[in-house]
């Protein structure tokens, strides 16, 4: 078994009081880690757990876990937990689990979940859709869809995600939220699989050869999942296709290192806007 196995790995750092007197990672932290791993599994498929389990009408129980022991971690290692789907039965999922140290495994394990009704607990054909999902993700196929449009076409998935983020979570009150530019500017909203809208965000031209990006805004589940750095990237795809030379948006400074990834670079001092902390940042396209 080796990293490459894998297409999803989780990074975590072991912390003191996951060793044992051996001074080893007690065994049974790997289970936790395994599972910490399955749901950024998830989130790498852009699938809200919770959102999705209700909407497929289930969920998933462990019906066996399996674990083999190579070596151990220690206090302070870097581990990268892996995690694919192996098969997919009629009610059942198995997943492989392994823990690398670098290049070494140290424990690998097999996961049995099976697919069921959560009120009674009998057990249901996994979904088509759910089967289908699984079987892209492990052939590489990319998970979420950006659409580009205007107003008209993308404000209502738009609205709901900027009014859960900004609105109910940021507390920014709704008459500073909404302005007139949203009718006359171009917006982007990333869906999943099942159709389910999770990141959203706007370009308008701030100065001729200069557009400006906002409005950039993720669901809470699928932080760090990517889909706002596709957003992003079709955002500024789009900012060239109009001739653009020039990106800049107001980051909040909270967000500052995913711009920064994405090649933007701060410029200004750091200033408020709707009372949370933001500096401008810029790139060329």
């Amino acid at each position: 078994m080796k990293r490459a196995d894998f297409r999803f790995l989780d990074r975590l750092r072991v912390r003191w009081a996951e060793v044992d007197l051996q001074k080893v990672v007690f065994n049974g932290h790997y289970l936790a880690y395994f599972d910490t791993a399955v749901a950024g599994y998830w989130r790498a498929l852009a699938m809200p757990y919770a959102a999705t389990m209700q909407y497929l009408g289930g969920d998933l129980f462990v019906r066996k876990a399996t674990v083999e022991y190579e070596g151990p971690a220690r206090y302070d290692d870097v581990l990268d937990i892996g995690v694919r789907c192996a098969r997919v039965g009629n009610s059942s999922l198995v997943f492989t689990a392994a823990a690398f140290r670098q290049d070494r495994l140290l424990v690998s394990a097999e996961l049995v979940y099976v697919f069921a009704d959560p009120a009674g607990g009998h057990s249901r054909p996994v979904p088509q859709e759910l089967r289908e999902l699984l079987q892209d993700f492990e052939a590489g196929k990319p998970m979420v869809e950006v659409r580009v449009g205007r107003w008209d076409e993308l404000g209502r998935d738009a609205q709901r995600i900027r009014t859960e983020v900004f609105v109910d979570e940021q507390r920014i009150p709704p008459e500073r939220e909404w302005d007139d530019a949203d009718a006359d500017c171009l917006h982007a909203v990333a869906y999943n699989h099942f159709g389910a809208a999770l990141a959203t965000g706007r370009l308008l031209e701030h100065v001729p050869g200069v557009a400006k990006i906002g409005r950039m805004a993720v669901t809470q589940a699928m932080r760090g999942s990517g889909v706002g750095r596709a957003v992003l990237d079709a955002l500024m795809k789009a900012a060239r296709e109009q001739g653009y030379r020039e990106a800049v948006l107001h980051a909040q400074t909270s967000a500052e290192t995913f711009y920064s990834r994405a090649g933007f670079v701060p410029r200004g001092p750091v200033f408020e806007e709707v009372d949370i902390p933001h500096v401008e940042m810029v790139r060329s396209l």
